[in-house]
């Protein structure tokens, strides 16, 4: 169980491989997490991350997770929660997609859609009655930024976070009294391997930055993280800068 500063002993990592995920579970290892349970896709890459954790200290295991098969993700998430009480769930999976690309191709689009979202609130619901059932434990979301208004230059990824974002704050509604808690982590550009094509933007982070300002959150039971905290005020101008104007802005 969580201690009174909010760091977790087990961590559920829906999108195992997930460098800001693995960045968090590095970080909470350092202080106090023995357990964590990386659910991914079946690949080297994930058996290497859970090696990688158990060298740290860690009891880390591997789970067979797809966000794009949400009809599992009862029965998977499932087995999971039935080893023992988990107390923070880190959802972390997404894809960014190819703008250009996902325009022309419809059936592209909608995989960057179901991933980010469908997979997202299929899951998502899972791990909230188990948490809720355990009568504690955190869910925490990463979100983006990029979900506080959709730009022409990433609308199809920024609307799927949008949905995304909307649906972590309404269930964080839905859970607050329960014990259970939801906190969406709202990053800007992050430098990983998904973006390492993309040209660098200002107020950029890290993945050890993210992990950092989650931890923060964790230990204030915050609701919502920008990261960095700047980017609070920046996109609340954007949000209401005039639709004429913010089309014209090279964003």
């Amino acid at each position: 169980m969580k201690d009174a500063f909010g760091i977790p002993q087990s961590l559920l990592i829906l999108g195992g491989t997930s460098e800001i995920a693995l960045a968090t579970a590095r970080r909470l290892i350092t202080r106090r997490t023995r357990t964590v349970w990386l659910a991914g896709r079946p690949t080297p890459a994930l058996a290497e991350a859970a090696e990688q954790l158990r060298r740290l200290g860690a009891d880390a295991r591997t789970v067979a997770f797809d966000a794009l098969d949400p009809e599992s993700h009862e029965a998977v998430l499932g087995k999971v929660f039935a080893e023992g009480d988990i107390d923070m769930v880190l959802m972390a999976f997404g894809v960014l997609g190819d703008q250009a690309v996902d325009e022309k191709e419809p059936a592209l689009a909608v995989r960057v859609a179901q991933t980010n979202y469908t997979g997202a609130v299929s899951s998502g619901l899972v791990c909230a009655r188990a948490l809720q059932a355990q009568g504690h434990g955190s869910l925490v979301v990463l979100s983006s930024v990029a979900g506080e208004r959709a730009r022409r230059s990433n609308f199809i990824y920024g609307s799927s976070k949008a949905g995304l974002d909307a649906f972590a704050q309404g269930l964080g509604d839905a859970l607050y009294g329960t014990g259970a808690h939801v906190m969406v982590v709202r990053p800007g550009f992050v430098r990983t391997r998904m973006t390492a094509h993309l040209a660098e933007v200002p107020l950029s982070t890290t993945p050890e930055a993210v992990a950092a300002a989650i931890e923060l959150g964790l230990r204030r039971r915050s609701e919502t993280v920008w990261v960095p905290g700047a980017l609070r005020m920046v996109m609340w101008a954007l949000r209401h800068t005039p639709r004429a104007v913010f089309r014209r802005l090279p964003i």
